[in-house]
């Protein structure tokens, strides 16, 4: 017999049996691993397994949400049964080999009754009186991109500032002295309607309703290749209408260079309000970071050859395109390959694996990883934009490139007449640039011409001028 509880104080998951103590018992989830102590022998055994889990050398945190299945050989689970129980940490339920972990949000609130009250209690809120940022990254899935780097200058600036993080689950690190609230709980409406100032990078999802006083500073994430919004293939009034409704919701928009500046003011109908143009403040640490520190971290040797493959993601598909087999490039390119997929893709799929493969998707900041790597193998990407601030080698893997440029989204300009780098259309196109001693000199003109109009404001200090402006206009108090 095989039985399953919940241990509340512990935050564990103890599933008991008699018979034959397991060598091993494993919970495997989509971005998790957790291997169970095994304790017992003779006629009862116990598999504990933790709820938490630490990644990338951090604390130990909540597992992320997500659909878990339950290993344990010769082991029948199918009578296991745990109805959802809310911890400080996950909720969880057991059904069979199933687990199920989700926020510790109670339930009730996720009826569209209680999602319902939540709002309603919302727009009646005051608000907009505590001095206090409320930041979004990607929607919550990650505490990164330009709010982390916001949130890292304002709380050095500013230290009597509340900084709330919108976050999917608990499993998101926010930086010390901030106050990890869960999307769609009391706590997360309460915050977002109390804050002086809203810094997201994303539009803002759920209802919204701007509070006497409230200012919304909209960061963007990237440089656009790809059409945007209402220049997106098409003609959709319904997103059209989504457009211009979400972008009036803006007090400020934030650009990395007066090409991004001209493009976002007319694909999201941005008349009339202020376009900061002062380079990005997530490349800051692309100039002032540590990267030995960052390839430690990362438990990778200093003299080892690191490749960051990082594609965009695509409209027609949920899970990260896989034109790259990652352990062959490992293999063959005698490096390091560093895996990382988009935020739109962190729920959906895996991690890749293998030897001397490194799954980074999950990793908080795309632009530590920009600084570890020695190159960068990536598609459509804004990411492009970034890693040029480093002056490394780029290579462009579009196999796709016809149907991405023709039929998914369109480009503002030719990506191969004017990419810092080869154009490739296989994985052997890709391992032979790779080998390409010639490749640097070749694109060496097209390289500094690139810098010269994307990055010209990436010096280090786009965090602190940004910064300046919010205080400057009195967005918080210092």
């Amino acid at each position: 017999m095989t039985t399953a509880r919940i241990d509340d104080v512990a935050e564990t998951l103890v599933i008991a049996g008699t018979g034959q103590r397991p060598a091993t018992a494993t919970l495997v989830g989509p971005r998790a691993r957790v291997e169970a102590r095994v304790s017992g022998g003779g006629k009862t055994w116990k598999a504990t397994f933790a709820l938490q889990a630490s990644r990338w050398g951090g604390p130990s945190l909540p597992l992320p949400a997500g659909a878990y299945e339950l290993r344990i050989a010769d082991v029948d689970l199918d009578a296991l049964r745990i109805d959802p129980v809310v911890l400080r940490g996950v909720r969880v339920a057991v059904t069979g080999s199933a687990v199920r972990i989700a926020p510790p949000i109670d339930p009730v609130y996720e009826t569209a009754e209680g999602r319902s009250t939540l709002e309603e209690r919302y727009v009646a809120q005051s608000g907009g009186t505590e001095n206090a940022v409320f930041f979004e990254s990607f929607y919550g899935r990650s505490v990164g991109c330009n709010p982390r780097a916001i949130d890292r200058e304002l709380a050095a600036r500013a230290p009597g500032v509340r900084r709330y993080w919108s976050v999917v689950d608990l499993s998101v690190e926010v930086p010390d002295g901030a106050i990890a609230v869960v999307e769609g709980s009391p706590q997360w409406w309460h915050a977002r309607g109390a804050a002086r100032l809203l810094v997201v990078n994303d539009w803002l999802r759920r209802r919204f309703a701007r509070k006497p006083g409230q200012k919304v500073v909209q960061t963007w994430h990237g440089t656009p290749l790809k059409r945007l919004a209402l220049h997106r293939p098409g003609f959709d009034p319904r997103r059209m209408a989504a457009v211009v409704k979400e972008s009036r919701r803006w007090d400020v928009l934030l650009a990395q260079n007066t090409y991004s500046e001209r493009i976002l003011r007319k694909a999201y109908a941005f008349f009339g309000r202020p376009i900061w143009v002062e380079g990005y403040p997530r490349n800051d640490a692309l100039i002032t970071g540590d990267a030995a520190a960052i390839r430690k971290d990362l438990g990778i040797e200093p003299e080892e050859r690191v490749l960051l493959y990082a594609p965009t993601w695509r409209d027609d598909r949920a899970e990260m395109v896989d034109f790259v087999d990652a352990e062959r490039l490992a293999r063959e390119a005698n490096a390091v390959v560093l895996v990382r997929g988009h935020s739109r893709t962190l729920e959906q799929g895996r991690d890749r694996a293998g030897a001397r493969v490194i799954d980074v998707t999950g990793y908080p900041e795309t632009a530590r990883l920009l600084l570890a790597a020695d190159a960068l193998i990536t598609d459509y990407s804004s990411v492009m934009f970034d890693f040029s601030v480093t002056g490394k080698p780029m290579y462009f893997l579009v196999p796709d490139l016809d149907h991405y440029r023709g039929q998914l989204r369109g480009f503002y300009f030719d990506l191969a007449e004017r990419a810092p780098g080869p154009l490739v259309h296989t994985q052997e196109e890709l391992a032979a640039a790779l080998e390409d001693p010639e490749h640097e000199a070749a694109f060496a003109e097209r390289y500094t011409a690139w810098r010269r109009q994307f990055n010209s404001r990436d010096d280090g200090r786009a965090a602190e001028r940004v910064v300046d402006r919010i205080l400057d206009l009195g967005f918080v108090t210092p």
